[in-house]
């Protein structure tokens, strides 16, 4: 038996759980990684991810040299490089230069609009915090946002909208709690599986009665006490349906409504027409289960909604939040342990990114932009003159390469984000690229976004840096270096202060502070302005972390949110109606496609496809009812096409009733089979988030030309 050098306690740099590890190190490497009984958050539990997807770290394709393109770029013309070939290796000195010469250079020609930038939701508070302030403190552009927009942006307007505070309302464990809880637009026991373990538990243990609202049989339905399988895309009317059986029964809360609520005499006569006989036409689920469904929630002593991104990512995502928080406020429950409205959020750091300010309308602490008094609070914190910081609101992560033509968007800085593989339509997105005229790189693997890049700042994965992540449920936990950075890779925060410090000389500034010693060091200059992190001090997240807020030093964390009111005061009911989807099946193409992740998986894949996880899911596939698979001629593992209205993927069937009759799944992690080849580009007016979860397809058995094509790669994939 291994005996380890040292045993390293972090958090899990996967999905939003935020589950607590242990890294067993034996001469400066992981060989094995457990994790504490003790742990709040996973109690000892971790899933496939977090105990064996640690090893991309030493794979032999992780970047640990800062390199330059050998072949400057041409705007309009610029390709993709993977090959090292292509590159050159050169010094920290050299490689930074170079980038600042030309990021001011463009700066100073074009000005702010010129210039954008996507932070990371895999990178820590602190990452986030620097890179957002660089781009506002020296470029004074609001051009800044991450991953957010394209996983939950729906969800945070619409609870910003109705609350006026876009976290998960309560915790993940709090599902013990519950007596009847709804889990909709969420695979939970895929992308968040220690959470589908407490629902289990809540359900097996506890009595409690689970309702899955979901187009997929997924495995949750086992466990339920209801399934209604709805269409996609109709999630406004089966919630709204369910509001109105609510209302129409006097199932109501009235005293939290008067207490704590507005608007909601307008609210009722929008749910005049959305009886459960009107909802059953569009989504499909009988009528009398949405009754029944309606009246288990809203007779629950506890009652809890969770939701993923199947609520999200919509072109009306605001809506289909907005309707979820209606239940919640129609009954009361919110503002209580086991209550809630908690959205669970994809990857490690969204949570944290976004406190942090990663978005194009808010600093730290979702405080707009454009509102004089937040702008000047920063401006006071990084010693910028009054007026310096820009109160333009920034464009999204879509509207961003949308804006890369001559006029527009000239240079991006992407760190740790692909937005070649997470953006939708991917081919329009290749042309958007293409069009860049500088495109700095900061992550540890040359991905397909990488590879446009000009220059690749070697940045450092989670076991070889400090900081902190926080979790869906608001948690802020540590994060510890486990061994030294591997070749000459430097953690993010390092480099972009080394970065900002060239840019500022060269702007001829003396401004924001960026000689930090340690990462605490930029944490706390964060929570002089942001008082949810001002109680948050390295040492006392040494343990267990803490939920914020926690507005000083002596605070225990605030689990539960909204107990007495709401940051907005009064909750705030809207009046919705039912849009369809951008593109419904029709003729030709008569399927739905509707995307996700899978358990072994992870996003882009540049983690988790650089490790062994990818030897257990090594190809795309593409789920499809037995039903559909018979009158298509599709039999299990058979290589088919599937094509919509922007692009087409080759890949394997998969013949199963996981997924309903007319719907097909695809998971977004496989670059050779690029989910998001095939996704509409259509985005929610509000949130700016697209379509991902419904766009038209056509599948059929793939020929012989298909896979003669030198790109289509099947059985083992592209790494």
């Amino acid at each position: 038996m291994i005996k380890p050098d040292r045993v390293v306690t972090t958090t899990c740099p996967y999905c939003g759980v935020g589950c607590s590890l242990e890294l067993h190190v034996k001469d400066d490497f992981i060989y094995k990684v457990t994790s504490p009984f003790d742990s709040p958050v996973n109690h000892g539990n971790l899933c496939v991810k977090g105990r064996f997807g640690y090893d991309y770290i030493y794979h032999p394709r992780r970047v640990t040299t800062p390199l330059i393109r050998r072949t400057p770029q041409e705007a309009g013309k610029r390709t993709q490089a993977f090959d090292l070939s292509e590159w050159r290796e050169v010094s920290w000195d050299e490689a930074l230069d170079y980038a600042a010469d030309k990021l001011v250079e463009i700066y100073k020609r074009d000005g702010s609009d010129a210039m954008a930038v996507y932070c990371c939701a895999k990178a820590t508070n602190e990452d986030n915090y620097l890179l957002q302030k660089m781009y506002r403190a020296l470029f004074r552009t609001n051009n800044v946002d991450h991953c957010t927009r394209l996983c939950h942006a729906g969800s945070v307007v619409a609870l910003q909208q109705a609350l006026g505070s876009s976290a998960m309302s309560n915790t993940a464990s709090q599902v013990m709690m519950n007596d009847v809880f709804i889990v909709t637009g969420s695979n939970t026991t895929e992308n968040h599986p220690i959470i589908s373990l407490q629902m289990k538990e809540a359900v097996r243990q506890n009595g409690a009665k689970m309702i899955v609202i979901d187009p997929r049989r997924i495995e949750l339905v086992d466990f339920a006490e209801m399934w209604l399988p709805l269409k996609p895309g109709t999630n406004v009317p089966l919630f709204t349906a369910m509001a109105y059986v609510i209302v129409d029964e006097n199932l109501v809360n009235h005293d939290f409504i008067d207490d704590r609520t507005e608007g909601y005499t307008e609210f009722l006569s929008s749910l005049e027409k959305f009886t459960p006989e009107y909802a059953e036409e569009i989504c499909g689920v009988p009528a009398e289960d949405i009754r029944r469904a309606a009246r288990l929630y809203a007779k629950a002593k506890n009652g809890a909604i969770y939701w993923g991104m199947g609520i999200s990512q919509l072109s009306h995502g605001t809506a289909s939040a907005l309707a979820l928080i209606h239940l919640a406020f129609l009954t009361g429950h919110i503002g209580r342990d086991g209550t809630g409205l908690n959205p669970l959020r994809g990857q490690n750091n969204v949570q944290g990114a976004s406190d942090m300010g990663a978005m194009p309308f808010h600093y730290p602490g979702y405080m707009r932009v454009d509102n004089e008094e937040n702008a000047a609070k920063w401006e006071k914190t990084w010693n910028i003159e009054p007026g310096g910081l820009s109160r333009k609101l920034g464009l999204t992560t879509t509207e961003i390469l949308g804006h890369a033509h001559p006029g527009g968007v000239r240079a991006l800085y992407i760190m740790g984000e692909n937005p070649m593989m997470s953006e939708p339509n991917l081919n329009e997105t290749r042309k958007h690229m293409e069009q860049l005229e500088f495109i700095v790189a900061q992550d540890i693997f040359i991905n397909e976004s990488g590879a446009f890049a000009d220059v690749f700042l070697p940045a450092t994965p989670f076991a070889e840096k400090e900081g902190t992540f926080s979790n869906t449920d608001r948690r802020v936990q540590r994060v510890r270096m486990a061994h030294p950075p591997r070749g000459r890779s430097r953690p993010d925060w390092q480099i972009i202060c080394d970065l900002a410090q060239r840019i500022e000389s060269r702007l001829g500034l003396a401004t924001a502070k960026w000689d930090y010693s340690n990462p605490e060091e930029i944490l706390r200059e964060m929570a002089t302005v942001n008082t949810d992190y001002a109680g948050i001090t390295y040492e006392r997240i040494d343990k267990v972390g803490l939920i914020y807020p926690v507005p000083d030093l002596n605070h225990p964390g605030t689990p539960t949110l909204f107990t007495d009111d709401f940051p907005r005061g009064r909750g705030k009911f809207h009046q919705l109606d039912y849009v369809p989807v951008m593109e419904e099946a029709d003729d030709e193409y008569p399927f739905i496609l509707t995307t996700g992740r899978v358990l072994e998986h992870w996003h882009g894949g540049t983690m988790t496809r650089n490790s062994s996880l990818n030897e257990a899911y090594p190809e795309a596939r593409v789920d499809i009812h037995p039903a559909d698979a018979e009158i298509h001629g599709i039999r299990n593992g058979d290589p088919v096409k599937v094509q919509s209205r922007r692009g087409e993927v080759i890949l394997r069937a998969t013949v199963t009733e996981k997924t309903s009759v007319g719907v097909v799944f695809i998971p977004f992690h496989f670059a050779e089979a690029a989910a998001n080849l095939l996704t509409n580009d259509a985005l929610d007016p509000q949130a700016k988030i697209p379509e991902f979860k419904a766009c038209a397809v056509q599948i059929f058995p793939a020929r012989e030309n298909d896979l003669a094509n030198p790109d289509v790669i099947l059985d083992r994939g592209r790494y």
